[in-house]
């Protein structure tokens, strides 16, 4: 449940929905396995996970959400392959050429007769409301799956209005010129791996990965007018990240001493420790919102 990525959504609304209305609206697309002929199946499960009942878990006005993807697992080669002997065998009997419209109705047989054969692969997305500071945070590394999950929120329970959060400094700016001044904020620590990327769509693109991110190497690419997209960062000895050009936290690993903070509570009480530990865990995950806000000469209006 201890977040991985972190992508953050400004709601433009108060979030005025109780846990129990939520859990009931979201009750109405639980998570139900893909049929034989279906190649994708989205739902709601427990967000504490199977052992527990609750589609939603709300602990001081944060509820966390978990959103299960089944998926069929049908590899483009194989179609690819059984598309072309069809072709092929189609062209030698009836003397004739299959054209794009005919190859691309076979190939639409071709799934559908494979799918009910197709091994299943699943996975989960955690995310959390704060409805007391607007804010949603969706554990996904990329913008699709985080929309994926936003996309079916808005489906339950009709209006979600959430926004990327724009700040008033520009992130790649901002982090070069801590590389250029070594400047970097006092609650920070740099890491060992950056991108940097010169500006425009056909800029060159430059990973640096086990450096010293001060060192000369570095700094003849920043000399030479690049900036950085992103940058690996340690946040007051609590957590270690890969911040983003557009403020995506990625590799998100909290120290072992926050983690073992609920150590204490009994290993047979798996609810109450993941209830524990979730609260931890949004605590950090608050502050450090906000602190990235800061970062970047605050949320612009």
């Amino acid at each position: 449940m201890w977040f991985k990525n972190l992508r953050a959504y400004r709601l433009t609304s108060p979030f005025d929905l109780s846990a129990e209305k939520l859990e009931q609206q979201l009750a109405e697309r639980e998570f139900q396995p893909c049929s034989p002929a279906q190649p994708l199946s989205l739902g709601w499960v427990p967000a504490l996970g199977d052992g527990t009942a609750a589609l939603v878990h709300a602990v001081n006005g944060r509820y966390l959400l978990r959103l299960k993807r089944e998926e069929k697992i049908l590899p483009s080669t194989v179609v690819r392959e059984l598309l072309d002997e069809k072709v092929e065998a189609i062209e030698a009997e009836q003397g004739r050429k299959v054209y794009r419209k005919e190859r691309l109705t076979l190939k639409d047989e071709i799934v559908q007769d494979c799918l009910p054969r197709a091994f299943s692969r699943s996975n989960s997305t955690y995310a959390y409301i704060d409805t007391r500071s607007s804010w949603v945070f969706v554990d996904a590394a990329t913008a699709s799956r985080a929309e994926e999950l936003l996309n079916l929120l808005r489906e339950c329970i009709g209006s979600f209005p959430v926004v990327l959060p724009q700040v008033n400094s520009a992130p790649m700016a901002t982090m070069s010129a801590w590389l250029v001044h070594q400047n970097l904020p006092a609650d920070f620590t740099l890491g060992e791996e950056c991108e940097l990327r010169e500006p425009g769509d056909e800029g060159g693109v430059v990973r640096c990965r086990g450096v010293d991110l001060l060192g000369e190497e570095v700094e003849a690419h920043l000399n030479a007018g690049k900036q950085v997209a992103r940058l690996a960062l340690q946040w007051e000895e609590r957590l270690s990240l890969v911040i983003a050009e557009d403020l995506c936290l990625r590799r998100l690993k909290f120290s072992d001493e926050l983690m073992k903070e609920n150590e204490d509570l009994p290993e047979a009480d798996q609810a109450a420790r993941l209830d524990a530990d979730f609260t931890l865990m949004s605590e950090a995950i608050s502050a450090l919102q906000e602190r990235v806000m800061a970062l970047f000469g605050g949320e612009a209006e």
